[in-house]
Order: C-alpha cells, then sequence, then structure tokens
C-alpha cells in the first residue's frame, strides 16, 4: 500500500460531470490499496468569475478581503467531490486549507507556505477515508485565509506530499504529460516519460505551463517524486523525479518559449562601477522583474546595456528606463516588445560539447537571427523576433531528434 496525493486542476473539475468523473478516477486508485489525498483546483473559469465580481464593486479590492472570496472557489470544489465519493461508497472528508493548517506568510494573494499540520488527515487516513484538501490556499498566524497566486493548486499537493511523506504525487491536468515542446506548434513532439526536477524548472521558467514552478521547486527540496497525467485517457505520463537517474541522460529535453517578452536597451552609458545597479535598481524598485542582461562595452567609454522584462511590464519599464537614462547622461533609450523566448533545455548538456553550435546553425539554416542569448549548465536560451517563434521552434525540435519518429540523440 502506498500513500498517493492526486492533484485535479480547474479543468478536470469543471463541471458536475467531471467531478463525477474524478470521483471514479480516485476511487480506482484507492480499489488498488492505496491512501488517496486529494487537491482539487476552483471549477474551470470560477476564480476569474470571482475576480470580476470583486472588481465591478472595488477597483482596488483589499487583498485581504479578495483572499476571503477566493478562497470560496476551492471549497465549492472539495464539498461537491466529497459528495460524489460517498455516493460512490467511499468514506471521504472535504477540507479547507485552514481546516487542515496549511499555514502560511501573510502576504495576501502570493502566500507561501511556512507548515503544515498533517495531524487530521493522517487520523482520516487510518480511518480508510479520502481526505480531499482545497488548493491555493492557507491561513497565517492571525488565522487569516491567504491565497497562494495563480497555480497554486500544484503546490499545496507538493507541500502536502512532502509534509505526509507520500509515495507519489500526481498532478492531473489536460495534457498526457510532459512533451519535447508544444505539441500545437509541432504535432510530432513526444511524451518524456521521465525528467528531472532541474529540467523541469528550466523548462516551466520559460514559458512551459505544465507545472506551476513553486511546485517543482518544493519537489527537488524535499524529494517529492511527481508524475503529470491526463484527466480525460488514460496512460503513465511523465514522471519528475528530484535526482538524475544513474543512466546517461538524453541530450536535450525539451524545447520550450515564451511569448510573454519585451526587451529594452539603453544606448551609450558612460562604462563605470556600478552603472548596472544605476539602472536595474528603479526597475527592481518598481517591482519589475528583469530576465535576460547583456552589456556591451564600446571603444569610447560608454557601454550598451540590455535587458528583458515580461511584455505587460514594458510600458511602465520604459518610463522608467527614460528617466534613468537621462540622469544618467546616455544617448538613447530603444525597447521592442515583439521578442520571444526560445530554449533548449537538458541535462545531457554537461557531458557534451558544440550544442551551442549546433542550436545556432539550425537556426541560420533558416535565416532566423539572434538577437540575445543566454546559458546555463543545462539550458541555452535566445531571443528573436516574435515571427520566427514557430519556425525555431519547429527547427530546434529537429535538428535535435526530438520529435516521436527520430532516433534518440
Amino acid at each position: 500500500m502506498a500513500l498517493i496525493v492526486q492533484k485535479f486542476g480547474g479543468t478536470s473539475v469543471g463541471s458536475a460531470e467531471r467531478i463525477a468523473a474524478v470521483a471514479q478516477r480516485v476511487a480506482t486508485t484507492r480499489a488498488a490499496g492505496h491512501d488517496v489525498v486529494v487537491v482539487v483546483s476552483a471549477m474551470s473559469g470560477e476564480t476569474d468569475r470571482l475576480l470580476g465580481l470583486a472588481r465591478a464593486v472595488s477597483p482596488r479590492p483589499e487583498p485581504r478581503e479578495l483572499d476571503v472570496l477566493l478562497a470560496t472557489g476551492e471549497q465549492v470544489t472539495i464539498a461537491l467531490l466529497a459528495m460524489s465519493l460517498i455516493g460512490n461508497g467511499l468514506p471521504a472528508r472535504s477540507y479547507t486549507g485552514a481546516q487542515v493548517r496549511i499555514l502560511t506568510d501573510t502576504v495576501h494573494g502570493k502566500a507561501r507556505i511556512t507548515g503544515i499540520d498533517g495531524e487530521r488527515i493522517r487520523r482520516d487516513l487510518a480511518e480508510s477515508r479520502v481526505v480531499v484538501v482545497a488548493g491555493f490556499q492557507g491561513v497565517d498566524e492571525s488565522g487569516d485565509i491567504t491565497t497562494l497566486g495563480r497555480g497554486g493548486s500544484d503546490t499545496t499537493a507538493v507541500a502536502l506530499a512532502a509534509a505526509l511523506g507520500a509515495d507519489e504525487c500526481q498532478i492531473y491536468t489536460d495534457v498526457a504529460g510532459v512533451y519535447t515542446t508544444d505539441p500545437r506548434i509541432v504535432p510530432e513532439a513526444r511524451r518524456l516519460d521521465r525528467i528531472t526536477c532541474e529540467e523541469m524548472l528550466e523548462l516551466a521558467s520559460m514559458g512551459a505551463k505544465v507545472l506551476q514552478i513553486r511546485s517543482v521547486e518544493f519537489a527537488r527540496k524535499y524529494n517529492v517524486k511527481l508524475r503529470v497525467l491526463s484527466s480525460f485517457e488514460d496512460g503513465p505520463g511523465t514522471l519528475i523525479t528530484p535526482e538524475e537517474d544513474a543512466m546517461e541522460q538524453p541530450l536535450i529535453s525539451g524545447v520550450a518559449y515564451n511569448r510573454d517578452e519585451a526587451k529594452l536597451t539603453v544606448v551609450g552609458v558612460p562604462d563605470r562601477p556600478g552603472i548596472a545597479f544605476s539602472i536595474l535598481g528603479p526597475i527592481a524598485d518598481a517591482n519589475i522583474e528583469v530576465d535576460m542582461i547583456v552589456q556591451n562595452t564600446g571603444l569610447d567609454g560608454t557601454t550598451d546595456f540590455t535587458f528583458t522584462v515580461h511584455r505587460n511590464e514594458f510600458d511602465r519599464a520604459m518610463e522608467i528606463l527614460r528617466r534613468t537614462a537621462a540622469d544618467l547622461g546616455a544617448r538613447e533609450v530603444t525597447g521592442d516588445n515583439r521578442i520571444v523566448k526560445i530554449s533548449l533545455v537538458g541535462v545531457g548538456m554537461r557531458s557534451h560539447a558544440g550544442i551551442a553550435s549546433r542550436m545556432f546553425g539550425a537556426l541560420a539554416d533558416e535565416t532566423i537571427n539572434i538577437q540575445m542569448i543566454s546559458t546555463s549548465e543545462i539550458k541555452i536560451s535566445i531571443v528573436v523576433d516574435e515571427k520566427y517563434l514557430e519556425l525555431g521552434v519547429r527547427a530546434l525540435h529537429s535538428a535535435f531528434g526530438l520529435g516521436q519518429n527520430d532516433l534518440a540523440s
């Protein structure tokens, strides 16, 4: 007998019929002799509906009260699923995050989990109950309801798996697993049997939407085995493991992309110590996250400084940068919010040379100009004009033999 934590997202519980289907899937796991804890999101579209109600009565809802409102979405789902399970002859009990005592900090709307009291869950499991827990929410030391931000139900599930010592945390979604790239762009994309947390973190941060980044960080930190599965079809899914397998890893695991990129450049800044801080400090003070950074020093004693931000932050960042550039005596500020980022990810890069040149050659063959390059131990990211996104992804996917019919690299 194993302890399995299963998480079902909004599309998986989007109607009464789908909730009944989830109950059947949980019953199958229970019939196999396993203890089951289920974490659910609000029904598809419910969080947006609640946000719309909040903004209808207040243009800037007070964060504490907004969390109180948003937490009700999951409360509906846990009650309905528990009812469905009981109707199928399975003893079940539902809990909100506060009832479980999922403890968080006090940052409403983006709270982080600080601890979990698993005693009530353990008692129910000992009495052969299925435990259904509301994802996305917790409670702070003052007893106030908090929410964990978009995708927070994934984090709830992994945190519970860690706290309870679960054998596996299964994330059910609307895809059959983690793919080598987006099948909507490359129909030949292949489902991966397994991938490391490290690779999944890179893919998630580069734009892959299968898992929430914080949940993967939690899994790696607390050695939790994750599996991504489909709610709508049977299959083995993709196992995400905290450590690399003893066997040699594939050269490249996937090609990720992010459309939400914008680039800003300040040209002709005096090249002196502290100039990077002078440029990025005001950006950070505005709580704007910076991604890729490139600095080029010219022969005339000036430097060009380029960085990327989320596309939604482009106008605000440009306004701040223009003021900063004027103070610094820069020649010009330019920007481009029609760029995308494409990334190769794979732990096999550590032991293979020539990945970058192979990548750049594949893009050159398609006459795709690279504007920025960033590397890490297991990732190479490039920025290109957004019109080249699909062509670039397909070219790299083919160049590294990632398709269903390709031989392993």
